[in-house]
Order: C-alpha cells, then sequence, then structure tokens
C-alpha cells in the first residue's frame, strides 16, 4: 500500500524532471529532426532501459557509494561531461539528413543505455526519486523494481515529446545552411549542459 501511495508523488516528479531540458532531451530533438521518430526509438527505448537499471542499482545500496567515496562522483562529472562534449561535437557536425540513405545512424539502445550510467541529471534523478519515494517497508526489491517500472514509463511520453518536437522542426528545415544551423545549435545546447553539470 506504501509503494502505491508514493507513485502519485513520483509519478509528478518524474514528469517535471523528464520533460524540462537536458542532456537526452537535447539529442532526442535533433534525433528526431535527423532521423524521424522511428529511427530515434531505440535511442529512446535505451534512455528508459538505462534509466530502470540505474534508478534500481541505486534503490538497492549503489547510491551509497556517493556518499562513501565523494571522488566516484567527480570523476562520474567529468567523465560524463567529456562523453557529452563528444556527442555533442557529432550533433554539431552531423550533415543534412538525407532520408533516402541510411549512412547516418541515431545512438543504438545500448549506447543510449550506457549513456545514463554517465549523465549526472540521470544520477540525481534516481537518487533523489527512490531517496524520496522508496517506501521503508515492505520488499526492497519489489518496490524498487515497481518504482522505477512507473517512472520509467511516466517518462516515456515526455522525453517522445523532444522526439516529436525534433521531427516537426525537421519539416520546417529548408536546404543545407538551415540544417547546419539546427544542427550547430541543439550541438551547442548539448554541449551547455556541460555548465549544470559541473556547476
Amino acid at each position: 500500500m506504501d509503494t502505491l501511495a508514493a507513485l502519485g508523488p513520483a509519478a509528478l516528479f518524474m514528469i517535471s524532471m523528464t520533460i524540462t531540458p537536458g542532456p537526452n532531451n537535447m539529442m532526442l530533438t535533433a534525433s528526431g529532426a535527423n532521423y524521424g521518430y522511428r529511427r530515434t526509438l531505440p535511442h529512446l527505448l535505451g534512455i528508459m532501459g538505462g534509466c530502470f537499471v540505474l534508478f534500481t542499482a541505486v534503490a538497492l545500496g549503489l547510491g551509497l557509494v556517493f556518499e562513501r567515496f565523494p571522488m566516484v562522483q567527480t570523476a562520474l562529472r567529468v567523465v560524463g561531461s567529456l562523453y557529452l562534449l563528444y556527442l555533442a561535437w557529432g550533433i554539431a557536425t552531423a550533415p543534412p539528413p538525407s532520408f533516402g540513405d541510411t549512412e547516418g545512424r541515431p545512438l543504438s539502445f545500448w549506447q543510449a543505455a550506457a549513456f545514463q550510467f554517465a549523465n549526472p541529471k540521470a544520477w540525481v534523478m534516481g537518487l533523489t526519486l527512490m531517496a524520496s519515494f522508496l517506501p521503508e517497508g515492505g520488499n526492497t526489491v519489489i518496490n524498487a523494481l515497481l518504482l522505477a517500472g512507473v517512472s520509467e514509463l511516466i517518462a516515456f511520453p515526455c522525453i517522445s515529446l523532444w522526439a516529436g518536437f525534433g521531427m516537426a522542426i525537421g519539416r520546417w528545415l529548408k536546404g543545407p545552411r538551415a540544417w547546419r544551423a539546427f544542427n550547430g545549435t541543439m550541438g551547442a545546447l548539448t554541449a551547455g549542459c556541460v555548465v549544470f553539470i559541473l556547476g
């Protein structure tokens, strides 16, 4: 019963965290514009899968590593920031899409899932979610799986909006110059997330 009571507030928390800008949503917007929603879907599902595993692991004790070894958190921020800059460069320098070929590739399921472990916003979400809404009573594993699972179901339409937003933008972009400007802007915004990560 405690778990069910926590799901409502947890859902509101997840909506506020996943519908707002962040590294994942910037990349989904760029991917939606360049590749369309269908080809972006593995990226989107990878975010959900990675966060599900991360959130569950946090609930089962991985979060204690940060408390006992603060340098781990610092290292994670640095590694996450460097990887994010690498992804941002890829977005910024991507050529205009050619919808007749498949040379350009969005992030795969596994790439997107792995990125969550280097994504400080995902860690903040997981730590806050489990610290605030995981019931103290009952089976911890079941409660963690249920809370993480429902959280990702809530997240799906929120992050889908960003991919859909990118797809809508892509329909309005005409010519290589407009595409280069868009990709450059999205790359810069993605790189800009590093300021908040290291700040």
